[in-house]
């Protein structure tokens, strides 16, 4: 039975679509079966899917792009021939983004060490709770100096959310793998930021566990 992963972030520009393909890039890549599902009416994965295609480094996955009430029903299918499904969430759209919370497991709400996303992250975490679904949160673009991560990790901690340790770098590899159409375990399967990706992947295949 597949473990069912929304990300979501009422905010725009956290990183939600970058660190879903890195994700189940770095998933398939350990021989899991994959399910990558876009509810982004902005269809960026749609975009990198198509890149993908033409990359002889990706990994097997399989993509779909549902919207609206034909979301659980497009995670229902994958369900229990998959290992891992993940839900790319609209930033702005309560209703579909409450649809798609509605068919995962867990709730993985990326942002990056800022105060403007830690301020933005409450109707995404309203969603969740009102779904009664599990959170956990994942710093995305991290700078390499400065205290400001640390000092949003120790607010978010405070209020007694799930801040997972694994975190994603502010790193030009990301960027460029993702215009390839691949993960940067992929695209650079040595780098630091691959390192990085795979952390935050066990981190969240761990929370199936529990």
């Amino acid at each position: 039975m597949a473990f069912v992963v929304a990300v979501a972030q009422r905010k725009g520009g956290a990183g939600k679509s970058t660190l879903a393909a890195n994700l189940a890039a770095a998933f398939a890549g350990q021989g899991e079966r994959v399910a990558l599902l876009d509810t982004d009416p902005q269809k960026t994965l749609g975009h990198w899917h198509a890149a993908r295609g033409r990359s002889p480094r990706a990994s097997v996955l399989d993509f779909e792009a549902p919207s609206g009430w034909r979301v659980p029903g497009a995670a229902d299918r994958y369900r229990r021939s998959h290992d891992v499904i993940l839900l790319d969430t609209p930033p702005h759209d309560d209703t579909d983004a409450r649809i798609a919370i509605r068919a995962a497991d867990l709730v993985l709400v990326p942002l990056q060490p800022s105060a403007a996303d830690l301020w933005a992250m409450g109707a995404t975490l309203d969603l969740a709770k009102a779904e009664k679904k599990r959170v956990a949160l994942a710093l995305n673009r991290v700078p390499a100096q400065g205290r400001v991560a640390q000092e949003v990790a120790e607010a978010l901690r405070a209020q007694g959310l799930t801040l997972l340790d694994a975190s994603l770098g502010n790193r030009t590899g990301y960027a460029t793998a993702f215009a390839s159409g691949l993960g940067v375990t992929e695209a650079a399967p040595r780098s630091v930021a691959a390192d990085e990706v795979r952390a935050l992947a066990a981190a969240v295949r761990g929370l199936a566990r529990r």
